[in-house]
């Protein structure tokens, strides 16, 4: 039976300056009182790729086999990973009119991190006063700015 303080809350933002442009990702990670923040940069990248990778980092950062929550302000993750996926997948990582998935390296990355948890996803509206996501955001914000300065 898996109790709540067996769950770990990822909160995961991308941000991106410009797009394509420098681009950051940011992760807060909560288990029980624990907490952690992950943050990095690209350059250039687009915003996707970034929401994509704070995904990625934070699951990479969660230890096999975790019960995880991913919160996330991106309609593009949420609905990728648990919608668009399995007709990629059928399709041969091509899009229902044929094109190839952009950013197939991450999905890819992404569907084989899933199955070494078990994760639900959560979508929250961003910029809306959401503490975590706020957090998420400012260090994928920091994180941009920071590669953009070099």
């Amino acid at each position: 039976m898996t109790h709540a303080t067996d769950v770990v809350d990822a909160f995961v933002d991308g941000a991106c300056l410009g797009n394509p442009g420098p681009g950051g990702w940011g992760a807060l990670l909560r288990r029980s009182a624990k907490e952690q923040e992950l943050s990095g940069a690209e350059n250039p990248t687009t915003n996707n790729r970034m929401e994509l990778m704070a995904a990625i980092r934070a699951l990479e950062a969660i230890r096999k086999g975790s019960t995880v929550r991913v919160h996330t302000d991106s309609q593009y993750v949420k609905k990728g990973i648990t919608e668009w996926i399995h007709g990629w997948k059928r399709n041969g990582w091509r899009t229902s009119g044929k094109d190839p998935v952009k950013n197939v390296d991450l999905w890819q990355r992404l569907d084989a991190l899933v199955l070494d948890h078990t994760v639900s996803w959560h979508w929250i509206k961003g910029h809306s006063g959401h503490a975590e996501n706020e957090r998420a955001d400012a260090l994928a914000v920091a994180a941009a700015k920071a590669v953009q300065r070099g």
